[in-house]
């Protein structure tokens, strides 16, 4: 693995600090992702290579260049809704980057030791975390949403104290750049504007040359730009039921990416009031207040660009079309979600009376959603008098497919009325002039597409921890396949993709990991 002195170096001392990772003894391989290797170039295959499973733990080097020792970079941040002051790359490395034929990619070690922002923590990650991090940066990207991504996991016997003694282990992350929220934030309050325009300009000119060709301000451009790409990505965890769970400024990603997975999780019932971090007392991060605090985080980063702004005016100009871009996007996704293909007046009330009976009876989401699509799927089956594909699918009458949609209702009346005026509505979608069965296929491969058969759930997830803690990797495997083939019907997998049982209610996720 060729990598080369990274972008982010050239911006100087004042942005990060060099230092040697903390050597990691007797390290193994947990996990290597085959996607983000040949992203990189690098061989599908887990490498049988020691000097790449050293440098990956962040092990020593012989005879590294000085130009490629490792980077940890300093920001600031708003956490849980208060002014945190510096924080910083506590026990995140930089390497450097890799060029390769799909682009350049920062590669970055996670849980690599104390750095000069660790504030009192030890720089380590734990197995436990850190394989939460590496399932969920793939699951993320087979599902089409913006993200960090994980090329592997590194484990080692070391131990770390958390509430309890664990083992450590290394997460090695890609991006085109982890740069925050937080790093303006930091410049910013500190009255640093000479290194905050810097940033500004190193930013617009590696990752949004297009806004110094935008009429009037380049900084108001990017905020704007910012603004659209965070609302994209929000809409689509609101779609698929995604609770990030430490939205932080210091966790949000300047080019829009889902970024730092600590307590995130998939809602199981839905419960739009749900909050999946336990260190969050106040709920402040729960799964339907997601959106606005996204928009708060924008609006931290519009306070620190004021310094390069013509006026706090020419800030919320920017950040004026969050309120419509997002409500767009969520909808466009809930279309796709429906079966729908055009955005018409009417579709968010049939999209949140949905949603509402959902929330009534905590069925669960993406069961639901599947469901849907396959028993939508079935009746395209039915009428177009082909043989149905599905479990569930005969060659009765299309009202049999239903019925294990009804199932997940204890009242299934008001699913039935909103049944009735779904399907009014995707008769109207492509016009009078659609053959039927034509249209029914479309919708069927449209909601297939969009309603994932499996994501990454809290007990699917601490299964596969489990057993890699006592030595067992299959379980890992085995759930890192199916969740990059998310929205694929796969024999022998039917329990990856069925209800959580009753302990899945027990596990707890916090900031520590």
């Amino acid at each position: 693995m060729q990598l080369q002195v990274s972008r982010f170096e050239s911006l100087g001392d004042a942005f990060h600090t060099r230092l040697p990772a903390t050597p990691l003894p007797s390290p193994h391989w947990v996990g290597w992702s085959a996607e983000a290797a040949a992203l990189l170039g690098l061989t599908p295959e887990l490498p049988q290579d020691e000097a790449l499973l050293q440098r990956l733990s962040g092990n020593p080097v012989p005879n590294m260049p000085d130009d490629l020792m490792p980077l940890a970079s300093v920001y600031s941040g708003h956490q849980f809704g208060h002014w945190a002051g510096q924080l910083g790359d506590g026990r995140a490395l930089l390497l450097g980057e890799l060029i390769s034929p799909q682009g350049r990619h920062e590669v970055q070690l996670k849980g690599a030791g104390r750095t000069p922002y660790s504030r009192g923590g030890d720089g380590r990650a734990v197995l436990r975390s850190s394989i939460r991090e590496f399932l969920c940066s793939e699951a993320m990207h087979a599902l089409g949403i913006p993200t960090t991504r994980a090329l592997c996991v590194t484990g080692s016997p070391a131990p770390v104290r958390r509430e309890t003694v664990e083992t450590a282990a290394v997460v090695t992350r890609l991006a085109p750049s982890f740069i925050r929220f937080g790093h303006f934030e930091h410049f910013s309050h500190g009255g640093r504007h000479q290194e905050l325009r810097q940033l500004a300009d190193f930013v617009i000119d590696q990752f949004y040359p297009e806004c110094r060709q935008a009429d009037g301000n380049p900084y108001a451009a990017l905020l704007a730009a910012v603004t659209r790409r965070s609302a994209e990505l929000v809409a689509q965890w609101q779609a698929v039921g995604f609770c990030h769970g430490v939205l932080n400024t210091d966790n949000m990603s300047i080019l829009g990416l889902t970024l730092d997975y600590g307590p995130f999780q998939f809602l199981d019932g839905f419960d739009p009031g749900h909050v999946c971090n336990h260190s969050d007392q106040s709920g402040r991060y729960a799964y339907s207040r997601q959106p606005n605090i996204v928009y708060w985080n924008l609006f931290c980063l519009g306070q620190a660009l004021l310094p390069l702004l013509d006026d706090t005016q020419q800030a919320l100009d920017a950040l004026e079309p969050y309120k419509t871009l997002f409500p767009t996007a969520l909808q466009r996704r809930m279309n796709d979600k429906l079966g729908l293909a055009e955005l018409r007046e009417g579709d968010d009330t049939l999209t949140e009376d949905l949603l509402q009976l959902l929330s009534r009876e905590r069925t669960d989401y993406t069961i639901f959603w599947r469901r849907l699509s396959l028993a939508q799927a079935a009746s395209a089956d039915y009428a177009g008098q082909t043989k149905p594909s599905f479990p569930y699918s005969t060659a009765q009458p299309p009202g049999h497919a239903w019925q294990p949609v009804r199932d997940l209702f204890l009242q299934p009346d008001g699913f039935d009325s909103w049944w009735t005026r779904w399907q009014q509505r995707l008769a109207t979608d492509a016009g009078p002039a659609c053959d039927p069965a034509s249209q029914l296929d479309r919708v069927s491969e449209r909601m297939l597409r969009a309603n994932p058969r499996v994501v990454l759930r809290n007990h699917l997830g601490e299964v596969a921890i489990r057993q890699a803690q006592a030595g067992d990797l299959s379980a890992l495997q085995r759930l890192q396949a199916a969740l990059a083939r998310p929205y694929d019907e796969m024999p022998g997998s039917e329990d990856l993709a069925d209800f959580p049982p009753d302990w899945a209610a027990t596990i707890s996720i916090s900031c520590s990991s």
